[in-house]
């Protein structure tokens, strides 16, 4: 993958991330939110194909990806925050629905966006919960690079 390409698709995810705050905060219909952040300034700069993936994928299937990591927390899933609950999502979405993204590349852009959004030290528990999402939901490659360590 490219810079560009990954550079892309981290701007997509970060769209993607702001309309899930907003939806899970003021409910706003997803389709009207994808209306609102295409015409954001920067949006002609993320990837639109991945974007179009992402933003249904995720808003479609929120309440299953919330119940594939949910074992992982150490608190109900309603009290996370709303920015670690997207996340969350949205990492669960690239680990059980993108087999073609390494699963240490969803994991590390899911704490990237935890990094950049989230409160301190809330991408250490992103990390956790989605390493341990990713070694049930693709325990094959996961053993692979532990051996390859």
């Amino acid at each position: 993958m490219s810079r560009e390409s990954g550079g892309s698709r981290r701007r997509a995810r970060e769209f993607a991330l702001q309309g899930l705050y907003q939806w899970l905060l003021a409910g706003t219909a997803p389709a009207a939110i994808r209306e609102q952040l295409a015409e954001a300034g920067g949006f002609a700069r993320c990837d639109a194909q991945f974007f179009d993936r992402l933003w249904p994928g995720v808003t479609g299937e929120f309440d299953a990806l919330v119940d594939a990591f949910a074992p992982y927390l150490d608190r109900p899933p309603q009290e996370l925050s709303p920015i670690e609950k997207a996340v969350l999502a949205i990492g669960a979405w690239e680990l059980l629905r993108q087999p073609e993204v390494p699963y240490r590349v969803a994991i590390n852009e899911a704490v990237d966006l935890a990094k950049s959004y989230g409160g301190t030290d809330g991408y250490k528990y992103v990390n956790g919960v989605l390493d341990r999402l990713a070694a049930v939901a693709r325990p094959a490659e996961v053993e692979a690079r532990r051996r390859a360590s």
